[in-house]
C-alpha cells in the first residue's frame, strides 16, 4: 500500500513546528513537566496492571521519562528499554536503574541513552502489557505523530502480528494534544495520552 504523499508532507511540516516549540522550552519547564508527567502516567490503570512495561529514555527537550522509569521500577515493574539497531528497528534490554544506562552514538542520528544489559531481541516487546510511545502529537482520534524514523511503526506492526493487546500510551506536553494529525495507512491509534496535566483516553 502506498502512503499518501500529501499526508507525508503535512506530517513533515507539523513535525518541524512541534520540534521548534520543544527546542524553545527552558530546562526548568522541562524538569517540572517531567515530574508531573510521571504522576499522570503512574495513575493509568494500564500501567498499574502491567507486569512488563516497554518504555524509553527521553532525550533533549522531549517530555522527560527518567522519573517515570524509576517509579515504574520501584513499583516492581519489569521495564524494557529500546536499543536502536542499524536498520532503525528496535531491540530491547532491561532497565536496572540510572547506572545501567550509557549514552550511545548512532552514526547520522541523535545520541541516545540506552541500557547496557543483554539484548533480549526485537520480539521481547511482545511481552509488555503496556507500551509507552514517544511522539510529537496525538489527535482526538488517538492518531499519533512520531518523529518519522519508522522505528515504532515496526514495533507496532510486531505487536499486531503477535496478537498483543498491550495498552499503547503516548507521553506528550499538554499543547501537543491537537485537533488533527495527518494520517497514513500504516498508522495505529493509541489508547491514551499522558501529559503533565493528566490523561486523555480514546475509544478503541
Amino acid at each position: 500500500m502506498t502512503d499518501n504523499p500529501s499526508s507525508a508532507s503535512a506530517k513533515a511540516g507539523l513535525r518541524r513546528e512541534l520540534l521548534a516549540a520543544r527546542r524553545a522550552l527552558s530546562p526548568e519547564t522541562c524538569r517540572a513537566a517531567a515530574e508531573a508527567l510521571a504522576a499522570s502516567a503512574l495513575a493509568l490503570p494500564e500501567l498499574a496492571g502491567a507486569h512488563t512495561v516497554a518504555a524509553y529514555v527521553s532525550v533533549g527537550t522531549e517530555p522527560g521519562t527518567r522519573a517515570l522509569l524509576d517509579a515504574l521500577r520501584a513499583a516492581g515493574k519489569r521495564v524494557l528499554l529500546p536499543l536502536l539497531l542499524p536498520d532503525n528497528d528496535l531491540d530491547w534490554a532491561l532497565y536496572e536503574g540510572p547506572q545501567s544506562l550509557a549514552e550511545t552514538a548512532h552514526p547520522g542520528k541523535m545520541r541516545l541513552w540506552e541500557p547496557t544489559g543483554p539484548a533480549l531481541g526485537p520480539e521481547a516487546v511482545t511481552d509488555a502489557g503496556a507500551v509507552l510511545l514517544p511522539g510529537l502529537a496525538v489527535d482526538g482520534r488517538g492518531m499519533r505523530l512520531g518523529r518519522g524514523g519508522g522505528s515504532y511503526d515496526r514495533v507496532l506492526a510486531r505487536l499486531e502480528r503477535a496478537g498483543s493487546d498491550a495498552a499503547l500510551v503516548v507521553l506528550l506536553y499538554d499543547d501537543e494534544v491537537v485537533a488533527r494529525v495527518p494520517e497514513e495507512p500504516h498508522d495505529h491509534p493509541v489508547r491514551a495520552v499522558a501529559t503533565p496535566s493528566g490523561v486523555v483516553r480514546f475509544s478503541s
